[in-house]
């Protein structure tokens, strides 16, 4: 039995789906993304790349349009039927049995739909437990001052739901597996298969400057990925030259607050090309990622690739990344005390974890692990129901 995966986007699901087909198991790959921003996406028989980007296509044009962006109300209910629609599309699609692999959000209609015909739903979620997200979210905005913003109530009833009634749910991360456990799904029902990396496309490309200290921060700066706390800790290093960059967008509930926070010695540089990522890392000193909630920060595989030590909180997937004190240091949330430290750590060293963290990336074998792993929950799955792999 071959697998049809599900994506609004593309988040790891193009990277799952070269990795199916290299093994035989690819049916086919939905997503929400139109066929022109696809053709990128080398590996996979193309007449298995199937789109339903009516409602999807406008959010890759929300942020750049000033009027419409500030339309919260809209744009949740853009959100919710952009996974409705995509699910009921794709569950009316399918003919024959099949292991329907769906990021969580759009598999409930299509999942029952490949259960009715004898096949298996199983939900991918690449974050945490939905309601263990909002809680930390809200929470953080709380401490800020920041008026929280609960997650559309349909989205987190409609994921219980997935997780109800899916087989098997996969986890990039021990952090989400646990969080899954604590709010009641049993472990048995959980598979935990860690993310790669393009070992292909990030290598070492160069080195720190000798007489510099360059941390390096990739993602969208927002309270969920720890903004306050990476500044402060920033904040706490002691060296002469020493230079925070930030690439990424900023969340707009933090700007009013930026300027209360420390920003000597701190870029920010923007939306930069994937192409520039690999030079940025291999001379930076080490990728901070102080992030509240997380499921796997992919930037990390990214940033050991290039020789780039991280410094990465315990709910980013870090724990089952790296070797705490080898190729980086595993810290706790909301702890600027912990960012300084390591990040004097990581400065007093002067480079000696950039070898460990290339042999760790190398280690990982980019994403055919990850693919192998996957495989295994296929397989599983099939012959625990059926005795047979197709």
């Amino acid at each position: 039995m071959k697998v049809t995966q599900i994506t609004p986007g593309r988040f790891h699901h193009f990277q799952l789906a070269r990795q199916m087909e290299r093994l035989g198991l690819l049916a086919a790959i939905w997503s929400g993304y139109p066929h022109f921003k696809l053709k990128d996406e080398t590996g996979i028989s193309s007449e298995k790349i199937h789109t339903f980007p009516p409602l999807h296509t406008p959010f890759m044009v929300w942020d750049r349009i000033p009027v419409v962006n500030k339309l919260h109300g809209l744009q949740r209910e853009l959100a919710w039927w952009d996974m409705q629609t995509l699910d009921a599309y794709v569950a009316a699609q399918l003919r024959e049995p099949t292991i329907l692999l769906a990021l969580s959000s759009v598999g409930l209609k299509s999942g029952r739909k490949a259960q009715d015909l004898g096949g298996f739903h199983i939900c991918d979620r690449g974050s945490s437990h939905i309601r263990f997200q909002e809680d930390i979210v809200n929470e953080e905005r709380t401490l800020w001052g920041i008026e929280r913003e609960p997650f559309d109530p349909r989205v987190v009833a409609k994921e219980e739901a997935e997780y109800e009634q899916a087989e098997l749910i996969t986890v990039p991360s021990e952090f989400v597996e646990r969080s899954f456990v604590e709010r009641g799904v049993p472990l048995e029902k959980l598979r935990l298969v860690p993310y790669g990396a393009r070992l292909e496309r990030f290598s070492v490309t160069g080195e720190p400057a000798s007489d510099e200290f360059t941390a390096l921060f990739v993602g969208q700066f927002s309270l969920r990925k720890g903004a306050p706390y990476l500044l402060e800790g920033f904040a706490r290093l002691s060296h002469p030259r020493k230079k925070l960059i930030i690439v990424g967008s900023i969340e707009g509930a933090i700007k009013p607050l930026l300027d209360a926070w420390p920003l000597e010695g701190v870029e920010f540089r923007g939306q930069v090309p994937n192409a520039d990522l690999p030079n940025l890392y291999s001379r930076a000193d080490v990728l901070v990622l102080p992030s509240i909630e997380e499921g796997f920060g992919m930037v990390m595989g990214e940033a050991l690739a290039c020789g780039c030590p991280v410094v990465a909180t315990s709910n980013t997937g870090a724990k089952d990344l790296f070797s705490d004190g080898r190729e980086g240091f595993r810290i706790p949330i909301r702890d600027s005390g912990a960012i300084g430290e390591a990040l004097q750590k990581v400065a007093d060293s002067r480079g000696s974890m950039r070898e460990a963290a290339v042999k760790r990336a190398r280690s990982i074998g980019g994403w055919d692990q990850y693919g192998d792993r996957m495989q295994e929950v296929v397989a599983e799955l099939s012959s625990t129901h059926t005795g047979v792999l197709s």
